[in-house]
């Protein structure tokens, strides 16, 4: 079983870098240079079963580049250290007013033991490898932001159960492995646009999240206080406990799955067609009983699950980051997976320059601002040998940019021999101010991304691998639309997000169905292909 965790940064920056060494000051330690072997890169081939005829256009199909095209991107292997990234510039970081006090918190959180395990972080890495040949599929959710006050068993097991519904419902459309990723154990903090916020003329620092400042508008609140990483790392490791044991003490068995459905969501049309497609599955499992075929089985009685964050409160990930004894490789032990964000991913930047040396697998969020040559650059320095498995692609950025932009990034990427998962986050090009001045997302606008996602992918040859969801298993009104209407009106009843507007569990299901439909289509398509070539 595997997890992760999320946390995020405040924007006051030390003025130099001598300033950002001695405020974030740790052991320096060598990464060794075999990070992973080389493996031969490969080239996607045209999806099978596509339906080109009636599907949207998108941009005008360019020659494919020969991978030997890519050596123009090869970066110097530069010796990594673990705090090589303090001589980049950070952004994002808070600033923290006792220089001495964090130092002392970043100590004490470096004596504790690691959250997960470098085994569970290469686990993952081969599930992803599978999804970036279309073998499997990537199911990533969970809250925009943990908060402290909102920590609840309750609210942990639902958001646990929605995820596993809908890997039900994926399992059984696509017929294919699901890969379960939560933004769960960590997912505290967020970058922001802004630095500070200014209310009746008072201007203070901007809320980054539970693990660097409070939410409410006062001084004390919003400075910067590096207890919150020691909190935070508490409620991750009890987090994490809770997980392990749904997901491996019997509550993920796959004979429950006819008990998932939450209550607010039975009556409703999402719950009905799960209840269908649980009974089909019920079925198949009372005939293998019939049969003599073992439903006892590790594989049907549990699930593995892993948790991811954004690597953004750097001090905090270098605390945690361990020598793993068995590879020899270093792992970042507050999650099984981190991505760097749209904000913090430059090239010669502190937060790439970190990733770079860290063995775990790693997200790239990609908006409709990415180069193609840039991301072929940005992948080349965070896997250099091409290992599968290590880089995933999470794109975000509305529809219309996903027919016109997404197919270039995957030309780049091929062309350059580079092994990656592609996932669709169609949460964050979607992001809108309602009229009562609430932040809000449409689920069509977000359906409609997901399937420009597949479209694009189908046309061009390569694989949807999974799918990113601020998501949660509350009964909340923060997405408006789906089948239970979210109207504008609604959204002030249950609107309890810390940051931005997620999808309710029915939503959420909703969009699993969605997904199910198009993964199976492509199942079939390359099973007719298959028949043809017979």
């Amino acid at each position: 079983m595997a997890i992760s965790s999320s946390l995020s940064t405040a924007t006051f920056l030390p003025t130099s870098d001598s300033d950002l060494r001695s405020q974030f000051r740790l052991r320096p330690i060598s990464i060794p240079s075999n990070l992973c072997l080389p493996i031969p890169s490969i080239r996607a081939s045209k999806a099978a079963g596509s339906d080109n005829s009636s599907a949207p256009l998108v941009a005008e199909k360019l020659p494919v580049i020969p991978a030997q095209a890519a050596v123009a991107y090869r970066t110097p292997v530069i010796k990594w250290e673990l705090d090589s990234w303090m001589k980049r510039n950070a952004l994002q970081l808070p600033e923290y007013p006792d220089q001495e006090e964090l130092e002392a918190v970043l100590k004490t959180v470096e004596s504790f033991p690691p959250i997960v395990f470098a085994g569970e972080a290469r686990n993952l890495d081969e599930g992803l490898a599978e999804a970036a040949m279309g073998n499997a599929f990537l199911l990533q959710g969970g809250d925009c932001a943990e908060s402290f006050k909102e920590f609840s068993a309750n609210n942990i097991r639902d958001t646990f159960r929605v995820l596993l519904q809908m890997g039900a419902v994926l399992m059984f459309g696509g017929q294919l492995p699901v890969i379960k990723v939560g933004r769960m154990a960590g997912q505290f903090a967020k970058p922001r646009s802004a630095g500070y916020e200014e209310k009746d003329g008072v201007k203070l620092p901007a809320y980054k999240g539970d693990n660097i400042n409070g939410d409410a508008f006062t001084l004390k609140d919003r400075t910067p206080d590096p207890h919150r990483m020691i909190r935070a790392y508490t409620q991750s490791a009890a987090t994490l406990n809770l997980l392990r044991s749904f997901a491996t003490g019997g509550y993920a068995a796959m004979q429950r799955v006819t008990q998932w459905n939450l209550d607010f969501a039975e009556n409703s049309e999402q719950g009905d067609r799960y209840k269908e497609l649980a009974n089909r599955v019920d079925e198949a499992l009372g005939f293998m009983a019939a049969a003599g075929l073992t439903i006892d089985h590790p594989i049907m009685t549990t699930t593995e699950f892993w948790t991811s964050h954004e690597c953004l409160l750097l001090p905090y990930e270098q605390a945690l980051t361990r020598l793993d004894s068995t590879s020899g490789l270093y792992y970042d032990c507050s999650a099984h997976m981190v991505w760097v964000g749209e904000r913090t991913r430059q090239l010669d930047g502190a937060h790439v320059e970190f990733l770079r040396g860290i063995a775990n697998p790693i997200g790239i969020k990609v908006s409709d601002k990415m180069d193609p040559n840039e991301l072929v650059k940005l992948i080349d320095i965070l896997n250099p040998r091409n290992k599968p498995g290590r880089i995933t692609i999470i794109v975000r950025m509305g529809a219309e940019n996903q027919r016109v932009k997404l197919p270039h990034l995957i030309r780049a990427v091929r062309g350059a021999g580079q092994i990656v998962t592609w996932v669709c986050d169609p949460m964050h090009g979607n992001t809108i101010k309602a009229p009562c001045g609430l932040k809000t997302r449409s689920f069509d606008a977000i359906s409609a991304e997901v399937r420009a996602f597949f479209d694009v992918h189908d046309q061009e040859g390569s694989y949807a691998g999974g799918i990113h969801l601020e998501m949660t298993g509350q009964n909340v009104t923060e997405c408006i639309g789906g089948s239970r209407t979210v109207t504008y009106d609604d959204l002030n009843s249950r609107y309890h997000t810390h940051c931005d507007p997620r999808l309710n569990a029915s939503q959420a299901l909703e969009l699993a169905f969605i997904l199910a439909e198009r993964l199976r289509k492509r199942r079939i398509g390359a099973q007719r292909l298959q028949t043809l070539r017979i």
